[in-house]
């Protein structure tokens, strides 16, 4: 794949990382069911990225065919990123713009992000970014190439490849990384798949593995992705 970007897409996924992860660090240092094959080469042209909504306290988007689980009294950001996402990138759009060059589709944190606390500030951060940014993007493994960047940017070491790795009966693909910020590990799990032109990301932060593996298992793909 060709490393060469579009203006502002590398930027968006280190933005949405760099606003889930400063507040951690701060804290630190104060103290469908699908048969589709993810794997099959994405479309040349992105659709309207649709937002999403959110019922019962679970997040669902048909477009891409998931729902995801919010933990009950997590704080909602998705609207706040995606202003700071639009603000960096000069364009003066609006929060949940629908534009094909992609955007946030969920942040939620077990607490403000810039509130300080003794332990990790747990968060689910699910993104879309258009396949158009990234010539040459046919699998969903490829794109951990930009997160490892913006992982290790952070401070995380990586903990596990990219390996293929099964929702249900929806195949992503997925990356481990873990960070030491002195009085504790932060585990982060990025799951990645291709769909309707988007390459389209859940990454899952929390204080132990088993924290992680609790979040990404409130994660289905209920129905079908729209066409």
């Amino acid at each position: 794949m060709s490393r060469t970007r579009s203006r502002g897409s590398f930027q968006f996924v280190f933005l949405l990382l760099t606003l889930a992860l400063a507040a951690p660090a701060q804290d630190s240092s104060s103290s469908n069911p699908s048969s589709s094959n993810s794997h099959k080469p994405a479309a040349a042209r992105s659709i309207p990225l649709q937002p999403g909504s959110i019922s019962s306290g679970v997040y669902r988007n048909p477009l891409f065919g998931f729902a995801c689980k919010i933990p009950a009294g997590w704080v909602l950001r998705t609207d706040d990123m995606n202003t700071h996402d639009n603000a960096a990138d000069g364009d003066g759009k609006s929060a949940g713009n629908s534009a094909a060059s992609g955007g946030v589709l969920l942040a939620a944190f077990s607490r403000p992000p810039l509130a300080h606390g003794e332990d990790v500030n747990s968060s689910i951060l699910i993104a879309a970014e258009s396949v158009a940014a990234y010539p040459g993007l046919k699998d969903p493994a490829q794109y951990f190439g930009p997160i490892d960047e913006i992982t290790k940017a952070q401070g995380f070491d990586v903990d596990e490849d990219p390996y293929e790795f099964e929702v249900g009966t929806k195949k992503l693909v997925r990356g481990d990384f873990e960070k030491d910020v002195g009085s504790r590990i932060m585990h982060q799990s990025t799951l990645v798949m291709l769909s309707h032109g988007y390459a389209v990301s859940f990454t899952f932060i929390g204080g132990t593995e088993e924290e992680v593996d609790e979040l990404i298992a409130d994660l289905a793909f209920p129905q079908a992705p729209r066409r």
